[in-house]
């Protein structure tokens, strides 16, 4: 029996292992990308034509993540690939900067990011570092669906045996921080600081760097744990508890987490409140602006919040919306000139780097507007609402059954008039259903790339204005 189609979603294949992320499974997506790298190399006009053929290869702290690279390597290594595998564990946004900075065709991250630990995942890079975009993934799994039609097959060494070419990001990549970050007003501040790490790749890189700098580091959660201490790896408000205690402890200025493969974010504040990534991809922009004179655009998804905009109505910067997933952000970072980019998920970058999520970048900005403006940043929001007026965001995740899911889309495709006591004003579908309601509140509705699940997300003026629309949002989804 053929094994079962693999699907990359809004960032790579991701599976239960021994079920969906088996060897034989992660030996047929290699070879359709194998067969997909090789076909660009022989065409004239690809990015990668003339390129020497090398594939950058890494994962996180997940289970067999290290025996799945070294299959892949060892298909890539049959297709007259050259794999070179990181030496470690890496996060994501390094595994970027290395298929850069190394001038690589491609890379190939065994993650499946912040979801559970029964899930690994597969994550392929273009030759940018950005993740491939629908085009490339598209390709690929025809490629998958024709090596099912012909019962391919790969017969390799014994798992964990197959000797790859490896090498250090690690020194490259703290080299490029430095060119982003001010780690001179770090020194100066001497800040407090609690890192949670999620039992994730992120040791040894946001901590070592910030000791670096002359912080006090408290370190949660760094310890090697492929469970992650049995929850999703995911540096929210529940996922940070301990070090939201810390922080309101008095014990440090500031929280900075990390999940599984360090590419998304997490930030707490100095009294212990969780920030939104939506509050931070705004204060990023604000501090990148105001404090460093970047000049250029902002790059949101459509289910970021509009304080975005609002803080660039008032720097007088340009917004762009894309659709969900960070891939679709980082293209347009490759191809306009973009102070930052980011999405309500945790993701974030900023110009000058990869096209790619990376919440280290993230943290130390963070750390460094607290040092350059001797505020918390919860004072700095507070100011800025003064201006702006202030954002309430909320996000409900509801699992649809298979047959009642088609009847939810033509709900939101024939085009609401209202929803709940909310006049609709326009409607985009530049990823599923957003509707623009009065007084820039809005809701919008799309299928999740990631698990099985439709997401709402929400946002108003008021906590009143939140809590109605919720509710009627809630009746949206009720089919």
């Amino acid at each position: 029996m053929n094994p079962p189609m693999i699907k990359f979603g809004t960032s790579g294949w991701r599976g239960i292992i021994a079920r969906e992320f088996t060897f034989d499974n992660v030996g047929l997506a290699t070879q359709a990308i194998a067969d997909y790298l090789n076909s660009e190399l022989r065409t004239p006009d690809s990015e990668i034509q003339g390129r020497k053929p090398v594939v950058i290869l890494g994962y996180d702290t997940r289970f067999l993540g290290s025996e799945f690279s070294l299959a892949a390597a060892e298909v890539l290594m049959a297709n007259g690939l050259e794999p070179l595998l990181c030496d470690r564990d890496t996060p994501t946004p390094v595994i970027a900067h290395a298929i850069r900075q190394l001038k690589a065709i491609g890379g190939i991250n065994m993650t499946a990011s912040h979801n559970p630990s029964e899930y690994q995942g597969l994550k392929f890079s273009i030759s940018d570092g950005a993740s491939a975009p629908p085009e490339v993934t598209g390709q690929i799994e025809l490629n998958i669906a024709k090596l099912q039609a012909q019962n391919w097959s790969f017969k390799g060494g014994v798992v964990g045996t197959y000797q790859c070419p490896t090498f250090d990001p690690q020194p490259a990549y703290f080299k490029q921080l430095h060119k982003l970050i001010d780690f001179a007003a770090l020194k100066k501040a001497k800040l407090k600081v609690a890192v949670d790490l999620e039992y994730g790749t992120g040791y040894d890189y946001l901590d070592t760097l910030l000791e670096s700098a002359g912080a006090k580091v408290t370190v949660f959660h760094g310890e090697l744990d492929p469970l992650f201490g049995g929850r999703h790896p995911e540096p929210n408000a529940e996922g940070m508890a301990a070090v939201r205690q810390f922080v309101r402890a008095g014990k440090a200025k500031i929280g900075l987490g990390l999940d599984g493969d360090a590419d998304r974010f997490g930030i707490v504040d100095q009294d212990g409140t969780w920030l939104t990534p939506n509050q931070v991809l705004a204060l990023a922009l604000y501090h990148l602006k105001k404090n460093r004179g970047w000049k250029g655009a902002v790059v949101r998804t459509v289910s970021t919040s509009h304080q975005v905009d609002a803080v660039a109505e008032l720097l007088g910067v340009k917004v762009y919306e894309t659709p969900v997933g960070f891939k679709f952000i980082g293209m347009l970072m490759e191809s306009e000139p973009i102070i930052v980019g980011g999405e309500e998920s945790g993701g974030l970058s900023v110009k000058g780097h990869v096209p790619e999520k990376d919440g280290i970048l993230a943290c130390l900005l963070m750390a460094e507007l607290v040092a350059v403006e001797r505020k918390s940043l919860g004072q700095i929001l507070k100011k800025l609402a003064v201006k702006i007026g202030e954002f309430y965001t909320d996000r409900i995740d509801v699992a649809i059954p298979p047959d009642k899911m088609e009847a939810l889309l033509a709900k939101l495709g024939s085009g609401l008039q209202n929803i709940g006591p909310f006049k609709v004003e326009n409607v985009t579908t530049t990823d599923g259903y957003k509707f623009l309601l009065p007084k820039h509140e809005w809701a919008a509705f799309r299928l999740s790339g990631t698990e099985p699940l439709v997401r709402c997300y929400i946002e108003a003026k008021s906590r009143a204005h939140l809590r109605k629309l919720r509710a009627a949002c809630s009746e949206v989804l009720a089919v």
